[in-house]
């Protein structure tokens, strides 16, 4: 057996996960900058957050949280009775004592803890998030350069065609409707490849293009276990056109653009 058979270990990586925090209890110790940016990315989870931090100290997107009552607030420092009944804690303070005292209890109760800007401290670490809807893509570099996972992510999102998001809602949606008209146990490998297909053969570009209409359409061809290109669904696909339809939308185009030469000419 080759050692070239297999991916090698690289060692020295995090475990990226979409770690579902809904409804978990999140305690942010802290009220400054990277706090509100904790607090927001937990709350866009559907988390329960508890934000410890003298109402003083907190900035104005953290006192907006509380106000509007996003979050509960306890108006004083950190006390260890505050870690009853959490399922993470993250703290953001600018006191490395009080926040290694934080860690030490959090480990003693087995309370996953972030630390921020320390992160032999971490059980885990914040990436930088790219968010469209249902897409979140995030750059990690591991604790060692938050900036620079900033800067990758932003050149990441750039190359992204835009409403990428609707269109994994669609995506989502068309497996639904899918389900709907296959759903026996028996059809599940079949259902599967054949989605696995639709996002392989159309592009991401194709993919934002989906409609109820063209899903419709789609799924007509799930049965014979085909899967037709948009340029096909849409009608603009020159061989399913047939040659006079084809020149048909050749002469439509050209008409339109005598007549807007026309009306140009005029004015």
């Amino acid at each position: 057996m080759s050692d070239s058979e297999f991916p090698p270990v690289e060692g020295g990586g995090s475990l990226l996960l979409a770690w579902q925090i809904r409804n978990k209890t999140v305690l942010v110790v802290g009220g400054g900058n990277v706090a509100a940016g904790r607090i927001l990315g937990v709350l866009n989870a559907d988390a329960k957050v508890t934000v410890v931090a003298p109402l003083s100290g907190c900035i104005p997107e953290v006192k907006y949280r509380i106000s509007e009552g996003q979050v509960t607030h306890v108006d004083r420092n950190f006390l260890p009775e505050d870690l009853e009944g959490v399922d993470m804690v993250l703290t953001a303070v600018d006191d490395p004592v009080a926040s290694t005292e934080i860690y030490t209890l959090c480990k003693q109760q087995r309370i996953p803890v972030n630390v921020a800007d320390v992160p032999p401290e971490c059980d885990f670490y914040f990436g930088s998030i790219h968010r469209d809807g249902p897409l979140q893509i995030m750059v990690s570099t591991n604790g060692n350069g938050p900036k620079l996972a900033n800067i990758i992510r932003r050149q990441i999102a750039e190359k992204l065609p835009p409403n990428l998001g609707n269109a994994i809602t669609q995506v989502g949606s068309l497996r639904k409707k899918l389900r709907q008209i296959a759903p026996n146990a028996d059809q599940g490998p079949k259902r599967m490849d054949w989605m696995s297909r639709v996002c392989e053969q159309w592009s991401l570009e194709d993919l934002c293009a989906l409609n109820e209409d063209i899903m419709d359409d789609l799924l007509t061809y799930f049965e014979a276990n085909e899967v037709p290109s948009l340029a096909k669904l849409t009608g603009t696909d020159v061989e399913s056109l047939g040659i006079f339809g084809w020149f048909g939308i050749l002469a439509s185009k050209w008409h339109h653009l005598v007549q807007s030469l026309l009306l140009s000419s005029k004015d």
